[in-house]
């Protein structure tokens, strides 16, 4: 009995921790997530990065390197978020349609036999934390924001800047 936990003790050692990282699908979201996945795949972690359908169409020279790639979609496969006629319906179509396909890949990633051990995800996407959670596995949000604006929301916080800010 001792050999056989030895042994299951070694063989978890050799594995790597797979992490998912999904990015909101605009501009300035996908670059700041997509170089904090390329630092984790250098400490040796398992990384698949998660874009959709459209933004995978459109992006050139993502494939190949030590990412996967996967995708899932926002319920506008052809033209992405200009595809909606507003931003609500937009987020709503995604809220439905990207928790189906979410769940897919993280299934299919499993079947794979690469489970996912956790989830980063961007904050504009919240209920990737109740899916993640849902589903066993340990998320954390990744604000692609500077800096200064963690600034601008603990002045707001203590009451030393007023908002709105009028001028």
């Amino acid at each position: 009995m001792l050999q056989g936990t030895m042994d299951e003790k070694k063989a978890k050692a050799n594995e790597r921790a797979h992490c998912l990282i999904l990015p909101y699908p605009s501009q300035g979201h996908i670059n700041p997530m997509l170089q904090f996945a390329k630092r984790l795949s250098h400490k040796r972690l398992k990384i698949t990065l998660a874009l959709t359908r459209f933004l995978l169409k459109t992006i050139k020279g993502l494939s190949g390197g030590s990412i996967s790639i996967g995708s899932i979609s926002d319920g506008f496969d052809e033209g992405g978020r200009a595809q909606a006629k507003t931003q609500e319906e937009y987020l709503a179509r995604f809220q439905q349609v990207g928790r189906e396909t979410l769940m897919e890949l993280l299934q299919a990633l499993a079947d794979s036999g690469s489970p996912v051990d956790c989830v980063v995800y961007d904050p504009f996407i919240p209920w990737v934390l109740d899916l993640a959670k849902g589903s066993g596995l340990l998320a954390a949000a990744f604000l692609t924001q500077s800096c200064s604006v963690g600034c601008i929301y603990h002045r707001v916080y203590c009451g030393e800047l007023k908002v709105p800010v009028r001028g």
